[in-house]
C-alpha cells in the first residue's frame, strides 16, 4: 500500500452550498456538443450565454486536441467566466500543456531523454491540430497558464488526471498549483516535459486497493471525494462509449469520473455534484 504523510496546509475554495455545483470532464474540442449539454442542464441559453444565475461550473480541462474546434472551446468557457462572474472555471489538462508545449517548444528535442523526444511529435501523435496552434493567442496562453491543477471545492477534490503524480510537486493544493504554475512561466524545456509526462500518467484508483490510496490522497490533500477527467469511463468498464450515460463512481465510492469519451463517441456528460457521502454508502 502507498503512504503519504499528511500536511495541515489545505487551501479550500468554499462555496455557498446552496447553490448548484456542476462539473465537466473532457471536452477535446468539440463545442456544439458541450453547448447543448450545458442548454440541456439550463446553464446557458438557447444562444450560448451564461444562463446559470448562481450556480458553478468548473471545466475539468482537456479542451483542446482531437475536435475540431479546441480554441472555441476555450473562448467559450472563457466568455461564460466573464459573464458568470467567476462562478465559471477550469482546470488545466495535460492536452493543454501538450497545446502550450508545441507552441513554446515546437520540434526542439527533450534534453536526456533516452530516445528522440519533442512537443511537436507528441502533439502529432495525440491529436494535434494545426488550426488550434494558428489561431493561439497570448490571451489564450495567458488564461491557460493561470488555470490551477488541483482545487478543492467543499469537499470534492478536483482533479484533471487520475494519478498521485502530483504530488511529486508537492503535499498541498497550493503548493502543487504554484509549483506548475512556475514551470509553465518559465522556458526549461525538461521540466515541461516533466510536467506533460506526469499529468498523462492515470489509474491510480483502480484496483482492489483504490479506495484506500483515495483516502490516503484525500487525508493530504482534503475532501472526500476525488472527481476526475481524463480517463474515459468506457475504457475502465471494457464497454462502448455510447453506452455511457453518466459518470462512474468507484474505488469505495471514494472517486467519481466524468469523462465519457466525448471524442470517441460517447456523451457531453455535465455532472451535478451533490455532498459527498460517507465511503461504501
Amino acid at each position: 500500500m502507498i503512504h503519504f504523510y499528511a500536511s495541515h496546509r489545505i487551501v479550500a475554495y468554499r462555496r455557498n452550498v446552496d447553490r448548484p455545483l456542476f462539473v465537466v470532464g473532457d471536452v477535446h474540442g468539440h463545442l456544439a456538443e458541450l453547448t447543448r449539454a450545458l442548454h440541456a442542464q439550463q446553464l446557458v441559453d438557447a444562444g450560448g450565454d451564461w444562463a446559470g444565475g448562481d450556480a458553478e461550473l468548473w471545466f475539468l480541462g482537456d479542451f483542446v486536441d482531437r475536435g475540431p474546434d479546441g480554441i472555441g472551446v476555450i473562448e467559450f468557457v472563457m466568455k461564460l467566466s466573464e459573464q458568470s462572474e467567476g462562478r465559471v472555471d477550469a482546470l488545466i489538462g495535460n492536452h493543454e500543456i501538450l497545446l502550450l508545449g508545441m507552441h513554446r517548444f515546437g520540434d526542439t528535442h527533450v534534453p536526456n531523454a533516452p530516445t528522440p523526444r519533442s512537443f511537436a511529435r507528441s502533439w502529432l501523435l495525440n491529436g494535434g491540430l494545426r488550426s488550434d496552434q494558428d489561431r493561439l493567442t497570448d490571451r489564450h496562453i495567458e488564461w491557460l497558464t493561470s488555470r490551477p491543477v488541483l482545487r478543492l471545492v467543499d469537499d470534492h477534490l478536483l482533479m484533471h488526471s487520475d494519478t498521485l503524480a502530483y504530488l511529486d510537486w508537492g503535499t498541498t493544493i497550493e503548493d502543487v498549483n504554484t509549483a506548475v504554475r512556475e514551470v509553465l512561466e518559465g522556458a526549461d524545456l525538461e521540466a515541461w516535459w516533466e510536467c506533460w509526462r506526469k499529468m498523462t500518467t492515470r489509474y491510480a484508483f483502480r484496483g482492489p486497493e483504490g479506495g484506500d490510496v483515495a483516502a490516503e490522497l484525500l487525508e493530504v490533500l482534503g475532501g472526500r471525494e476525488v472527481v476526475h477527467g481524463h480517463s474515459v469511463i468506457a475504457d475502465q468498464l471494457g464497454v462502448s462509449p455510447e453506452e455511457i450515460d453518466g459518470p462512474l463512481r468507484y474505488a469505495d465510492d471514494r472517486v467519481l469520473a466524468v469523462d465519457a469519451g466525448l471524442y470517441s463517441g460517447g456523451p457531453c456528460l455535465v455532472v451535478r455534484l451533490e455532498p459527498p457521502t460517507a465511503p461504501g454508502r
